[in-house]
């Protein structure tokens, strides 16, 4: 990808010399690429690890191990994730030729891969889940991938929509702000995983995406948009591996709604107790 970039650029330039101040460009092209890769994969790795038990009739053998609901769901998100995981890493060469450039600090690298990861758990995680609450393999990829659908898709979508309404809004007041303003559609752009990994690359980006009116050059947005990201979907990451471990194993219907009940004894009378010595 880097190289097709790089061949593109001096063809459109007509040179045979490569700006380094176009290799921030490319990192960006190249995580972009790599965060959609991130998007295929990770559900179609993380979806089918309790379905496809289910559906050999190997996970009533598994639940009956020492091992318990937690230890199970999570060593098997692991242990699915530890191969995307090492793809991920094996791509660092490719970051090598960014580094030949310039213009990219080994910080931002490493603050890019972390986010890698987490956008790996957080989609891993919802895989988990849905293979636990649906019994067939084929229905947990699609609502997994429907998932990250509204994850990476609708929310910018929606911010795109409710942005142009609030510029509408603010040319046809054509109001002044007396002092620092800002538009709630900022926390719609902090919910998707692209607006979150451009706050990393450039700061600036969320003074725009809250649309800051009436600042100085050093003010600062409400929140940064990575930061958001990583806060709101860490309690969604904790809420589906919650539901996954409550719902792997099957629970009892008398112990779900209530204090199981005792089974009914048969009433003997004393006509009915026969003598111990009529049966000798």
């Amino acid at each position: 990808m880097g190289y097709i970039y790089i061949f593109l650029y001096l063809g459109q330039n007509n040179s045979q010399r490569f700006d380094p101040t176009t290799s921030r460009m490319m990192f960006y092209v190249l995580s972009f690429a790599q965060l959609i890769l991130i998007a295929f994969m990770a559900p179609a790795l993380t979806a089918g690890v309790i379905s496809s038990e289910r559906e050999k009739q190997t996970l009533s053998m598994l639940l009956t191990t020492q091992q318990s609901s937690s230890t199970i769901v999570l060593s098997k998100l692991v242990s699915s994730l530890s191969f995307m995981a090492l793809i991920v890493l094996a791509t660092l060469p490719v970051y090598s030729i960014v580094f030949l450039y310039g213009g990219i600090s080994p910080k931002q690298l490493v603050s890019v891969f972390l986010f890698y990861l987490f956008v790996m758990l957080l989609l891993g995680s919802l895989g988990v889940m849905f293979s636990t609450l649906f019994k067939r393999t084929i229905v947990a990829i699609i609502v997994t991938y429907g998932a990250g659908l509204i994850i990476f898709l609708v929310t910018g979508l929606l911010f795109l929509f409710f942005m142009g309404i609030e510029q509408r809004n603010l040319m046809m007041s054509g109001v002044q702000p007396t002092g620092q303003t800002y538009s709630w559609v900022g926390y719609l752009m902090g919910l998707n995983p692209g607006g979150a990994l451009i706050s990393l690359f450039e700061p600036s980006f969320s003074k725009e995406a809250f649309m800051m009116r009436g600042g100085t050059i050093s003010s600062k947005p409400p929140i940064q948009l990575w930061l958001e990201f990583v806060s709101v979907y860490s309690v969604v990451i904790i809420i589906a591996l919650w539901i996954a471990i409550r719902r792997i194993r099957p629970v009892r219907r008398g112990k779900l709604f209530g204090k199981p009940k005792a089974p009914k004894t048969p009433n003997i009378t004393k006509a009915e107790v026969i003598p111990e010595e009529q049966t000798t």
